[in-house]
């Protein structure tokens, strides 16, 4: 006799489809939190950015990880919150186990094919991964695969039939959904209008009385005249951590201008310029360390060097012409930079006294005769601010 098969009870199916929302909704919250200290904390680092190809930082940090003016991460935590607010009515009697499901098989089926253009956007695009994010891929497809199970278990109507009848239940239940959906909706619109562009970071507004020079042996500084700390960066200016970095020391520097001096120097992580750098890597941050130079040669170092983080910042094609007009320098003399024997030479010995102190990626700081990677400790920016 062939035994008979009892199918699992509805809550087998509605409770793990919560749980997994629930962590959706959390992996969202962390993506969010992370992506904020990304660019207002200087000295963070999240425990995912483990090399150059898996690195959520490196999402975090491309232009598109954000959305419409909004983080795509705190997308994710409408999405989900949206997708959690209609599990209440499924599981409510008059829903009967059928309703709502057509409705959150649509979203469910949304945030996978989202999750396919991520994926493909990291690939080809930001050439990096966030495992936070490969997460997310994977609890969307696993609320796809139980919202089609319990469809397929508990309504096996057509799509659009099913749609057209969780359209008519939620009417009917206006007096419960109202009061949830209508808040929910307009805390999005609000969300939406008045999240704040923290992204956007900037160095502070460059003052013509400034002080600011040349050192003996030829370096751009800005700050103090005689100053009791001198901080020498090697930057590129194609590295996101070089470029929120040297803002925060800019902003140091003017606000303690009798104090600390900035000085500048090269160290382009590019192949064409860097023996240290074997494959493809922050293409043309060479070239932007020679407008630099030729900039500097002409008075307007500084106006340069804001200018080209601000534009490397955007990952797009810097024409010769934007930069001639972001700084009244003349055309000719930036196109000429490109093959200035002189200032590839200049160029070289930036990139040489970097190798000599044993620096392997930017940003890199010498202070007082101390060399330190990627950041300056707490201990030692107290000292100087004391």
């Amino acid at each position: 006799m062939k035994k008979k098969i009892v199918p699992l009870a509805f809550a087998y199916y509605f409770w793990p489809v919560v749980i997994i929302g629930f962590l959706g909704l959390l992996d969202s919250v962390y993506l969010s939190y992370s992506h904020y200290r990304v660019y207002a904390d200087i000295g963070y680092k999240s425990f995912c950015a483990i090399s150059r190809s898996l690195n959520c930082d490196t999402v975090s940090q491309s232009p598109y990880s954000i959305l419409l003016g909004v983080p795509v991460p705190v997308w994710g935590i409408v999405g989900y919150a949206f997708f959690l607010l209609f599990l209440p009515f499924a599981r409510s009697d008059r829903a009967e186990k059928k309703r709502t499901w057509s409705i959150l098989f649509v979203v469910a089926l949304a945030f996978s094919l989202y999750s396919v253009v991520l994926a493909i956007i990291s690939s080809y695009l930001v050439h990096s991964y966030c495992i936070m994010c490969i997460v997310s891929y994977a609890i969307n497809l696993a609320l796809l695969f139980y919202v089609w199970i319990i469809r397929r278990r508990f309504d096996e109507q057509g799509l659009f039939m099913g749609l057209a009848k969780d359209a008519r239940f939620l009417w009917s239940e206006r007096g419960r959904a109202v009061p949830v959906f209508l808040p929910f909706f307009l805390a999005t619109v609000l969300v939406w209008v008045v999240f704040p562009e923290y992204w956007h970071m900037s160095p502070p507004k460059l003052s013509d009385d400034a002080p600011r020079g040349i050192t003996a042996d030829g370096h751009p500084w800005i700050g103090a005249e005689n100053p009791e700390w001198t901080i020498v960066e090697f930057t590129d200016y194609q590295c996101f951590q070089c470029r929120k970095m040297h803002y925060f020391l800019r902003q140091l520097v003017s606000e303690n201008a009798k104090k600390l001096r900035l000085v500048h120097r090269h160290f382009p992580m590019d192949s064409q310029f860097n023996p240290l750098v074997k494959e493809p890597y922050h293409e043309a941050a060479g070239y932007f360390a020679l407008f630099a130079l030729c900039a500097q040669d002409q008075g307007k170092f500084w106006e340069m060097s804001d200018l080209l983080f601000q534009l490397a910042a955007k990952k797009e094609n810097v024409e010769v012409k934007t930069l001639a007009e972001g700084t009244g320098l003349p055309i000719s003399s930036l196109n000429r930079a490109l093959r200035d024997r002189n200032l590839w030479s200049r160029l070289y010995v930036d990139i040489r006294d970097g190798l000599k102190l044993d620096i392997v990626g930017t940003p890199a700081y010498v202070i007082d005769g101390e060399v330190y990677q990627a950041q300056i400790p707490g201990d030692i920016l107290s000292k100087m601010l004391d």
